[in-house]
């Protein structure tokens, strides 16, 4: 298991989110759409227990608690920083019993990480496979941490193809600053998938600006090549 430390992108993401933490659920709500639209179609049912991979300051999380009261819920950060802001917000809200928190990369997730024996119901990535460097590590991890009736769940950046051009480049330098990479291969792969049925659900928003996708565990796992070493490794 490799454990965030001084180095690497644990690091990146302290020194990028140390003050942004601060305003980061003030300005995200601007630009990072589809999230409570996730949050309001998981339907999910009293004793499941929901992993969110990249939970930043825990406000998904706190939604979900919210709208499904009976729901356990365990959230993974690579930032220091920003479970310093979750876990205030969480004590804010009352909810320490109910979310759990913990540090770590997306890749190595297991339910023995947050002291459980038990695998999740559901794993969730919201704007956070396009901060992950190893991203298809991060969605096989997620996959074999789910129960066999699981379900992977994913909002993201799209590919900006049906933006107007010189808008799609600015969103994209703009991203780059803060190390964010729409998967457009994620993307292609989803919508391959889709059209053969394959999987349980895939939204584009308007100008292919974002996606939101629900994988079954065995979708997920099907998703994968027989070795992740054979995604290409690329920014997208």
């Amino acid at each position: 298991m490799n454990v965030p430390s001084a180095g690497g992108h644990a690091a990146l993401m302290d020194r990028v989110y140390r003050r942004q933490r601060h305003l980061y659920d003030a300005t995200r709500r601007f630009f990072l759409f589809g999230r409570d639209r996730l949050v309001g179609t998981l339907d999910a049912g009293t004793g499941e227990s929901i992993v969110e991979i990249g939970c930043g300051t825990a406000r998904n999380l706190i939604g979900i608690a919210r709208r499904y009261p009976g729901t356990r819920l365990y959230g993974l950060d690579a930032s220091q920083a920003m479970l310093l802001s979750a876990r205030e917000a969480v004590k804010r809200a009352g909810l320490e019993s109910r979310i759990t928190l913990a540090h770590g990369y997306a890749e190595d997730l297991t339910p023995a990480m947050f002291g459980r024996a038990e695998p999740f119901d559901r794993a969730i990535f919201s704007y956070s496979l396009s901060m992950i460097p190893g991203w298809p590590g991060a969605l096989e991890a997620a996959a074999g941490a789910l129960t066999p009736s699981g379900a992977v769940h994913i909002v993201d950046f799209g590919d900006f193809s049906r933006l107007w051009r010189v808008a799609a480049a600015a969103l994209l330098s703009w991203l780059g600053l803060f190390h964010v990479a729409p998967r457009n291969v994620l993307l292609n792969q989803l919508e391959r998938m889709a059209s053969e049925r394959r999987i349980a659900a895939l939204i584009l928003l308007p100008g292919r600006y974002a996606f939101i996708a629900k994988l079954r565990r065995e979708e997920a796992i099907g998703l994968l090549p027989s070795s992740v070493a054979g995604w290409p490794h690329t920014p997208n």
